[in-house]
C-alpha cells in the first residue's frame, strides 16, 4: 500500500457543494460507448463515433471521451487508447480522452506507455480518466488480465500511485520509482489524470490526491450529490490543480419535440432491459424499439432503475440539466447520448449546444 495514497475512511464530513451558475454557464463534454446498431458492424459504429468527436469539436464541446466496455455486442468501445490515437487525429483542438481506462484490467506500465505516446503525438489535448471497476463480467476480467491477480479493490490504491509515478507525476509514491521507471516515450508533457466513480470511494482518494473528478449520475444517480460533498472536503490541492474540479456525467437525448426525443431515446431504454436482464444486444432500430410490447417487468426495471435519462426538447432539456448542475454545483456536464443511428445522436448534440448558454467557452478549466 502506498503511503502517499491513504484509504478513505467511512463517514467523512461533507460541507455543502460549491455554488453553480445558475444559468447552467459551465463546459460541456462528449462520452461516447461507440454503440452499435442492428444491422450495423463495428467499424461502422466507431466511424460513426470518430465523425461524433468531429462535430462536437465544431459545436465547441470541450472534451471527448470514450468508455472501455468488454464482451458486450452492443458497444465497439474496447480500447480507449488505440481509438483516442484515431480521434485525436482526426480532430485539432478538441480534448480527447478516457472515461475511462479501468486500471484494473491492465497493468499500469501498460497504461502509462499508451496514455504517453498519446500526450507526445496530441500535446496538451490528452485526458486519462481512471476507473476502478472491470467493465465488464467477472470471466472476462480473469481473461483480460490472465489471472486473478490485481482485480480486487484493494490493489487499486497501490496500481494508481505507480501510474502516477510512471508518467512522473508527483503525487504518486508507488513502488515502481524505487526501480526508476518512466512510462516512454517520455513527453513534454504529461496527460491529465482524472478520477472516476460512482461512489464515494473515488471521490475520497481524487480529493486525498488533488486530482480532478468525473461522477456517473448517469448511472448511479442516488450517489451524486454524497460523493461529489466527499470529494470537495477530501481535497487537497496538488501541484496539478488548486482547487476542486468535478464534473457530472448523464444521459440526454434532445430533439425537436418531446416525443422525437422519447422516440430516439426508446431503443436505448430496450437495451438496457436487455442488458440487465442478463440478455445483452446491439441497440434496437427505431421500428422494433417502437413496435415493442413493454411488459410489466420491464417497465418496473425503466422505473426503478438506479437513473434516468434527461429526455425531451431543448427547453425542457435546458431546465432539468441546469437543475442538475446547480444542485451538484459541478465545474463540467458531460453527455452520454445512445442511438441506433447517428444523424439522430448528431441532432442531439447540435440541439443541446444551442440550448446551452455559452456552450462549452465559459467556466472553470481542468486542463
Amino acid at each position: 500500500m502506498s503511503d502517499s495514497i491513504p484509504q478513505p475512511q467511512s463517514g467523512a464530513s461533507s460541507p455543502a457543494a460549491s455554488p453553480a451558475d445558475p444559468a447552467g454557464r459551465i463546459p460541456l463534454s462528449v462520452l461516447e460507448l461507440a454503440p452499435v446498431g442492428e444491422g450495423q458492424t463495428s467499424a461502422e459504429a466507431l466511424n460513426a463515433a470518430a465523425a461524433l468527436a468531429q462535430r462536437a469539436e465544431e459545436l465547441g464541446y470541450r472534451r471527448f471521451w470514450v468508455a472501455e466496455h468488454h464482451n458486450m455486442p452492443g458497444v465497439a468501445s474496447t480500447s480507449p487508447g488505440v481509438f483516442l490515437g484515431h480521434v485525436a487525429a482526426r480532430t485539432r483542438s478538441i480534448r480527447v480522452g478516457s472515461g475511462g481506462v479501468m486500471l484494473p484490467n491492465h497493468p499500469p506500465l501498460v497504461v502509462a506507455e499508451q496514455f504517453a505516446m498519446l500526450e507526445a503525438l496530441s500535446p496538451g489535448r490528452i485526458d486519462l480518466g481512471i476507473g476502478r471497476a472491470p467493465g465488464t463480467d467477472p470471466a472476462t476480467a480473469a481473461a483480460l488480465r490472465r489471472s486473478k491477480e490485481g482485480l480486487g479493490a484493494e490493489d487499486f490504491p497501490q496500481e494508481l500511485a505507480d501510474l502516477l509515478d510512471l508518467l512522473g507525476i508527483e503525487e504518486g509514491g508507488g513502488r515502481l520509482a524505487l526501480r526508476r521507471m518512466s512510462a516512454t516515450p517520455v513527453a513534454a508533457s504529461a496527460p491529465d489524470v482524472w478520477l472516476l466513480g460512482s461512489s464515494g470511494y473515488s471521490a475520497q482518494v481524487a480529493g486525498m490526491l488533488g486530482l480532478p473528478f468525473a461522477f456517473a449520475h448517469h448511472f448511479s444517480a442516488a450517489n451524486t450529490l454524497p460523493a461529489m460533498e466527499l470529494y470537495r472536503s477530501t481535497f487537497r490541492p496538488s501541484a496539478r490543480l488548486a482547487e476542486p474540479y468535478a464534473m457530472v456525467t448523464q444521459s440526454v437525448y434532445v430533439a425537436d419535440t418531446a416525443e422525437e426525443a422519447e422516440a430516439i431515446a426508446r431503443p436505448a431504454r430496450l437495451a438496457q432491459v436487455s442488458l440487465y436482464t442478463g440478455r445483452p444486444r446491439r441497440t434496437p432500430t427505431p421500428e422494433e424499439a417502437a413496435a415493442h410490447e413493454w411488459t410489466d417487468a420491464e417497465l418496473r426495471i425503466i422505473e426503478q432503475g438506479p437513473s434516468r435519462p434527461t429526455i425531451g426538447d431543448p427547453k425542457s432539456v435546458l431546465a432539468e440539466l441546469t437543475d442538475l448542475v446547480s444542485a451538484t454545483g459541478a465545474n463540467e456536464l458531460m453527455v452520454t447520448t445512445m442511438t441506433h443511428g447517428l444523424p439522430e445522436r448528431l441532432h442531439s448534440f447540435e440541439l443541446l449546444a444551442q440550448a446551452w448558454p455559452a456552450g462549452s467557452e465559459a467556466g472553470s478549466s481542468a486542463g
